[in-house]
């Protein structure tokens, strides 16, 4: 597993450290690192031998944003074997452009910035060929925006906060803009699931195949944090300084993913997990000053 200290890939390392299994974690060790892992103290840009004579059952990657980085993981393990390898890609690396819902095998971004995502898409874009080229059976997934325990966005975060302040919410627009969710929880069934059947297709977007509006999903917020919701809705203001995320629908398609495994965490139960979880963790979260532009720029209380 590459990273393990923070977000996903420390809820993935957690996760298969539960079920059981013999987790190695590839970092700088410069965080905490989880208790019941092997750790190997290493940057992926400098392994050398570091992975020499080592065997792996699989190799979750989840902190590649460039080929770069897959050409120095896999340089590594050429000294090592390994039976699966499944890498955490991003729906970034779809184009705006692509019909809606993003589907595996529609047309990625490559040589053009994305509009919303910037650099990020075109690196993603880039460690998934080099994934490809370097390791013909490997896994590539696609989630959209994850949430769950251990989240050290401030994204959920940010509503529960605003709801414990009962505060009224400012929702972009009207609130009508969808957005889609991943618990990362599932996000680690549906790994477990690729290394133990080896399904024939390699790349699966992942997700909740039902999206929800902004409204609804702050609605869902505010419940899990067992208060009323009260909004007001602001207009013609960068939706980014006041909301945590970009002015941009999209949808993935799913039914592949779906037909592996149908049963889903309902958003409504993540979403209590992630209000526990965060009461408890408050400082692994990095709080962005989203309040304080409602407050002094908004003036909106």
């Amino acid at each position: 597993m590459t990273g393990g200290t923070v977000f996903v890939s420390k809820y993935v390392a957690s996760y298969f450290s539960a079920c059981g299994d013999d987790v190695t974690v590839l970092n700088r060790n410069t965080k905490e690192q989880l208790e019941h892992v092997t750790v190997i103290e290493a940057d992926r840009r400098a392994l050398g031998s570091t992975l020499a004579g080592e065997h792996f059952d699989a190799v979750i990657d989840v902190t590649a944003y460039n080929a770069q980085d897959i050409d120095d993981l896999v340089g590594a393990l050429e000294s090592a074997t390994f039976d699966a390898y499944v890498m955490i890609s991003s729906s970034a690396v779809y184009p705006k452009a692509n019909l809606q819902p993003f589907v595996e095998n529609g047309r990625l971004g490559l040589g053009s910035t994305h509009e919303v995502w910037g650099p990020y898409s075109d690196g993603k874009v880039a460690a998934e060929r080099a994934v490809l080229q370097q390791v013909p059976n490997a896994y590539i997934i696609r989630p959209p925006y994850l949430y769950g325990p251990m989240n050290n966005v401030y994204r959920e975060a940010f509503v529960f906060d605003c709801a414990d302040a009962d505060r009224a919410f400012c929702l972009p627009g009207d609130g009508d803009m969808r957005l889609q969710f991943f618990h990362v929880r599932d996000l680690c069934r549906f790994i477990d699931l690729v290394i133990t059947q080896r399904p024939q297709q390699h790349v699966f977007n992942v997700g909740n195949p039902e999206s929800v509006s902004v409204r609804e999903w702050v609605g869902a917020c505010y419940r899990a944090a067992g208060h009323p919701l009260r909004c007001v809705s602001v207009r013609n203001v960068p939706q980014r300084s006041f909301f945590p995320f970009y002015d941009y629908q999209y949808e993935l398609d799913v039914r592949a993913q779906c037909e592996l495994m149908p049963e889903l965490t309902p958003l409504e139960e993540g979403l209590r997990e992630s209000y526990d979880w965060y009461h408890a963790h408050r400082d692994e979260v990095n709080v962005k000053p989203y309040m304080r532009f409602i407050d002094e720029e908004l003036h909106i209380a």
